[in-house]
């Protein structure tokens, strides 16, 4: 499994990530919820290893990563889809997929698998990805971190800014992704209902730090939606 244990985080003087321990077991989709700015995002990025910390642990499968540089956790296994999609606008569908097999033996082509977990994009891929509306964008983006072949894959909020449709066609994805080839999702999340639907295990965060976490059964007992609350 993935167990971050004890991270902590500083933008200057300022202390964003506070001892936050969690784990996200194999083969399951772990969900973590919290307001606006209480530090989800650069747990993400420090996961990644794209900000630094200050102390703390990152394992993954009992191997220490924290150390490693960002490159190297994708080739161990990671594969991240940062908030806002970061697709290269003037490249093809096509192309940004390709990009994303960077880490692996260059790929003759895009893998049928990404087209048929996101039939748009096979209909696009000579299309620019600034051309593509915020819902292909966003399967885009997911497609381009599954092209290498991640054992992790972690999305930092993949519902802003969508329309439900695309929202609903997202979430069916990422559980076939973990029921059918038994992937470990780590999900950044503010909708509730959508997260409430998809998670096998939540945390949530508040101010930098984990205040609750557990199995997905138990955040309507917990009072999960409260919790996140704006």
């Amino acid at each position: 499994m993935l167990e971050i244990a004890g991270i902590n985080q500083y933008y200057g003087g300022s202390h964003i990530l506070r001892d936050v321990s969690l784990t996200a077991p194999t083969g399951k989709l772990t969900v973590l919820l919290g307001r606006n700015g209480v530090g989800k995002s650069t747990l993400l990025k420090a996961l990644m290893g794209t900000v630094p910390i200050k102390s703390g642990r990152i394992a993954w499968r009992g191997k220490a990563m924290e150390k490693l540089p960002p490159y190297e956790r994708v080739a161990r296994g990671f594969g991240y889809v940062p908030q806002g999609r970061d697709i290269f606008a003037r490249l093809t569908v096509e192309e940004n997929l390709l990009v994303g097999a960077a880490s692996r033996k260059a790929p003759k082509g895009v893998p049928d698998r990404i087209y048929e977990l996101f039939p748009v994009l096979r209909t696009m891929k000579h299309r620019r990805g600034g051309d593509l509306s915020g819902g292909q964008q966003q399967q885009l983006a997911i497609g381009r971190a599954l092209m290498s072949e991640p054992q992790l894959l972690i999305l930092d909020e993949p519902t802003e800014g969508i329309q439900p449709s695309v929202i609903k066609d997202i979430g069916r994805t990422l559980r076939r992704l973990v029921d059918e080839t038994g992937m470990t999702v780590l999900l950044v999340e503010q909708y509730y209902e959508f997260a409430e639907e998809l998670a096998d295990f939540y945390w949530v965060m508040s101010r930098g730090e984990i205040v609750d976490g557990g199995e997905s059964a138990l955040m309507v007992e917990r009072g999960v939606r409260g919790l996140i609350a704006v």
